[in-house]
């Protein structure tokens, strides 16, 4: 029972640090430029794409022996465009205007490369609750990652969070002027650059 404790807790916090995969593996970096202008988008992406790589290694692991070898891409892909399509209706069913917003990239998880390296390297391997784990906290250390960054674009770029205001009106009349270049394209690129480079500095300790 320990040995399977150890490895579930090495499965789930090895994406959160040592393995994170947009700060370690840099995977993932498209749609992490791409929705991270603001903070609710980030956090929108990050559950679907945790809620689909998380349900995508379950099933996968659950099937793995049943697939022939040769076609195991084509299932894998069949599965998570069935996951994308279910969240990409959930959200426009509820939640209209931040699906306006991420556009095609909800379509685009199904070619994330965090979401088919994950099936490919664990779930075809291991277990259905070792899977569900990894692709959750592969899904949480992507998400993590959106989170900071859209925090701080919206903050430095806006004075608020999640639409509503931070930065007291008194600070502006003061003088304070919000950093536009924090909408720009240009800048979630620069962000997740500072990130990875404190990530690597303070937090994360290379496997010698």
């Amino acid at each position: 029972m320990s040995l399977i404790s150890n490895k579930l807790k090495e499965v789930f916090l090895s994406p959160l640090n040592i393995l994170n995969p947009v700060l370690v593996q840099v995977l993932g970096i498209c749609s992490a430029l791409a929705v991270t202008s603001q903070l609710k988008p980030s956090l929108v992406m990050g559950i679907a794409v945790t809620v689909i790589t998380a349900f995508s290694n379950l099933i996968i692991s659950i099937i793995r022996k049943t697939v022939p070898t040769r076609i195991r891409i084509v299932v894998q892909l069949v599965v998570v465009a069935a996951l994308v399509t279910i969240v990409s209706q959930v959200l426009k069913a509820y939640a209209y205007d931040v699906s306006v917003e991420l556009s095609v990239y909800v379509g685009l998880i199904i070619t994330n490369c965090i979401l088919m390296g994950r099936l490919e390297a664990f779930a075809m391997q291991n277990r259905p609750w070792h899977s569900f784990v990894d692709g959750f906290a592969n899904g949480l250390g992507y998400g993590m990652i959106l989170v900071i960054v859209g925090a701080m674009r919206e903050f430095f770029g806006r004075g608020s969070l999640l639409g509503y205001q931070i930065i007291p009106q008194g600070a502006y009349d003061a003088g304070y002027i919000n950093n536009g270049t924090m909408a720009m394209p240009a800048m979630a690129l620069i962000m997740i650059g500072c990130v990875i480079w404190i990530h690597r500095a303070y937090f994360y300790k290379e496997e010698k």
